[in-house]
């Protein structure tokens, strides 16, 4: 029987063997589809998440009630004026005379509204050195940032007029562009500069400038698409510039991966001494099987994000599964299509210094894929798999051990930048003369008569009892919309921006003053919002998904890998594993940016805390990715297991000749997590080194060494499957070398587990 003439039945395989005999139409559908999902995202527009969305809890019931009432809530600014070495006093004429040229100075500009001096709101420090005028910018609070300039230049034209006080603005709109001017363009080079990155080492990898250039350019031509689909998806579950970016990153590293892992098992068989055509259809049968069954893994992990309940989160997950899904379905539809077409031309634009090396394999798979230092380090691990369980094992959990003491929050803003802008130390400032007061808990009331004589005194009351009760020092600013009978009540909370002590006085604020006071009155509504509120609501609400999340993951992963791989030790190692990977992860972060070891190192700082989001983020995250290089590695096992190779032959064999291609895919990744943990921002430096480290750990000690230690100890019950399990459906689809060509294949017994099929 002709190679043409052999029938294969994995899904791969078939998708693989129609691309590269309809090459044109398959390339031809593809760009179809990228062109399509674009103009329908570009025609749809896209949906971002409301605010009144963000969070569950009284922040959500609080911008709902704001949404309802059809109100704007402006950018409100700050002006500090504090006297420098302490012989100024607000009630001084000098003092005076400067509050009044800042008033006068703001109002000039035509930017501003409803200024309010601090002899009026009695915004003056304890001390009397220290006071604030207070003003909102006019229009839209979203784009407040875009006119806030003129402001800022007349506050600092003040200020050089009076050189004996420090005069200096804060708030939302001057931090806004603060923070776009000194980070728009750190982030935009991050995410260009990703793409040249992988290119560069997948020239390195191949050596070849259109072998480079596939994998760079399924995974951008994915990612196109997915922001096309991103616009018409949003309409039923909206999107945000945050999922954007985590949808740009995890699309570039799973097309990249998917593609090279198809690519390089193309290029082994021709090296081996396959014809194009049937080095293609194994690589189809195969490597694309891997990337299936990996892909819909990462989308099993991704989904998870959708058990959260916080829209931010369920748009990252949505938006990833998507890119995970369309890089899939890409590798085994327009992959092959290409190299069909290429053929031998996939090794234009050779790269001479980069010459690779040719080796002479005893077969199929043996050829250029063959790793000497991975041989070499499998030579040790397997003479002693006992030992290297231990000290690998050992290694990690000692790594992991700092997570179980893993502190999380939403990190204030000089936890965040550091001492690295004067709009920090500005905030400093504020919070030490006014604690909290730079970032005040906001009351919501909403009446149905907020005039109403005991609405008015439950107000009075609440802002008296606010201090009484020792959660703030004042003062309580109040400011009523008539028209539509809502009330913002603002409370400086004690503590500040040590967001522990603020988050005590909170508790005070909705536990005991409220209920005694605005809680008297029927029909009030008063949800507490803010950035302490805030906080601390998304951290509730990410404490009670954890369970589901990494239930839902852990499960579905757990059955994914039993059904693809028809075996019950399979699917507990690798659960075991990826969950070890996770929590080196988590004993890096805790250690470096909560209790500072080596931050220096990576340039950041201990802040005393891991952002609130980034330990459930990792999560997914990681254990998705985790799974690209696991079921690649065993996958390849399996396949030699099936050829009639023993296990540890076969463990030997998939491990070394999957290393270049894991060792790449995953410099491809650390190198684009590590570009994130250069920018300042302590949240993304977080990020991107907690998924470099792992990824790291994951490709080096995990698939390096603790899976064929653990695999060489469990012998023949790697393959084990229970007799009342093997009526789950069978979903291995197992299409070795020799079954694409057509050689005759040992069928392999199993004592204990079922029989292995070719």
């Amino acid at each position: 029987m002709g190679n043409g003439d052999i029938r294969v039945r994995g899904l791969a395989a078939r998708a693989g063997g129609w691309s590269a005999r309809h090459r044109w139409a398959a390339v031809g559908i593809w760009v179809l589809f990228v062109v399509l999902a674009m103009g329908l995202g570009s025609a749809a527009g896209r949906v971002d998440v409301k605010d009144s969305d963000q969070l569950k809890g009284e922040t959500h019931t609080a911008a709902k009630i704001i949404e309802d009432a059809g109100i704007e809530e402006p950018a409100s600014e700050t002006v500090l004026i504090q006297s420098k070495d302490g012989s100024l006093k607000a009630t001084d004429p000098a003092f005076r005379a400067a509050v009044t040229d800042v008033v006068k100075a703001v109002d000039a500009t035509g930017e501003v509204t409803d200024i309010t001096t601090p002899y009026d709101t009695k915004t003056i420090s304890q001390d009397g050195r220290s006071a604030l005028v207070q003003f909102d910018i006019r229009g839209d609070s979203n784009t407040a940032g875009e006119r806030v300039e003129p402001v800022l230049k007349a506050v600092e034209r003040v200020q050089q007029e009076h050189e004996t006080l420090r005069i200096e603005e804060i708030g939302g709109a001057s931090m806004m562009k603060t923070f776009d001017d000194a980070f728009g363009d750190d982030f935009k080079k991050a995410e260009y500069s990703a793409v040249p990155v992988a290119l560069g080492i997948l020239l390195i990898a191949f050596g070849a400038v259109v072998a480079a250039l596939l994998p760079v350019a399924l995974a951008i031509t994915a990612i196109m698409a997915t922001m096309g689909l991103m616009g018409v998806v949003s309409h039923v579950m909206p999107m945000s510039d945050t999922a954007n970016s985590v949808m740009l990153l995890v699309g570039l590293a799973v097309g990249v991966d998917y593609c090279l892992f198809y690519l390089r098992r193309e290029r082994e068989e021709r090296e081996a001494g396959r014809d194009a055509q049937t080095a293609l259809r194994v690589a189809a049968a195969t490597s694309g099987r891997a990337i299936i069954v990996s892909g819909v893994t990462v989308c099993v992990a991704m989904a998870g994000m959708l058990f959260t309940g916080l829209a931010e989160f369920e748009a990252m997950g949505l938006a990833s599964l998507m890119v995970v899904a369309v890089a899939m379905v890409g590798s085994v539809t327009v992959l092959p299509a290409l190299l069909s077409l290429l053929g031998e031309r996939v090794e234009k634009g050779r790269i001479p210094f980069l010459r690779r090396r040719r080796r002479n394999g005893n077969g199929a798979g043996s050829g250029s894929g063959e790793s000497r230092f991975w041989t070499a380090v499998l030579k040790g691990v397997l003479a002693k798999p006992v030992v290297s369980v231990v000290v690998a094992a050992g290694a990690l959990l000692a790594i992991s051990a700092p997570a179980l003491g893993m502190k999380t929050q939403n990190l204030t803003l000089d936890q965040e930048f550091g001492d690295s802008l004067p709009i920090v130390q500005t905030y400093n400032r504020v919070n030490e003369a006014f604690p909290g007061g730079s970032e005040p808990a906001e009351v919501v009331v909403r009446a149905d008569d907020i005039n109403a004589p005991d609405v008015q005194s439950a107000l009075a009351d609440f802002r008296e009892r606010a201090i009484s009760s020792g959660a703030s020092r004042g003062p309580v600013d109040i400011k009523l919309d008539d028209a539509k009978n809502v009330a913002f009540v603002y409370v400086p909370l004690v503590g500040g921006s040590d967001l522990d002590k603020a988050g005590a006085s909170l508790d005070k604020l909705r536990d005991e003053v409220r209920p005694a006071t605005l809680g008297t009155v029927e029909g009030v509504q008063a949800p507490i919002t803010g950035q302490v509120a805030g906080s601390k609501d998304f951290n509730d609400q990410l404490v009670g998904s954890v369970a589901p999340v990494f239930v839902f993951v852990v499960v579905f992963a757990f059955l994914l890998m039993l059904l693809s791989f028809r075996s019950l030790t399979i699917a507990i190692t690798s659960i075991a594993l990826n969950l070890l990977s996770v929590g080196a992860a988590y004993g890096i972060l805790v250690a470096v940016f909560q209790h500072g070891w080596g931050a220096s190192l990576v340039g950041a700082e201990g802040v005393g805390a891991i952002v609130s989001w980034l330990p459930l983020f990792l999560f997914v995250i990681l254990f998705g990715l985790s799974m690209d290089y696991h079921v690649f590695v065993v996958s390849r096992i399996r396949e030699a297991r099936l050829r009639g190779r023993t296990t540890k032959d076969a463990i030997t064999h998939g491990v070394v000749t999957t290393a270049g291609v894991v060792t790449s895919a995953a410099v491809i990744m650390v190198a684009v997590f590590a570009i994130f943990g250069t920018l300042s921002m302590q949240s993304m430096k977080q990020m991107g080194v907690g998924l470099a480290a792992a990824v790291l750990i994951d490709a080096t000690i995990i698939r390096g060494v603790l899976l064929p230690a653990v695999m060489a100890l469990l012998g023949e019950r790697n393959w084990y499957l229970p007799k009342w399990l093997r009526r789950l459906p069978d979903l291995t689809h197992d299409e070795t070398a020799d079954a694409v060509t057509g050689t005759r294949t040992p069928v392999v017994e199993e004592e204990e587990g079922e029989r292995v099929r070719v």
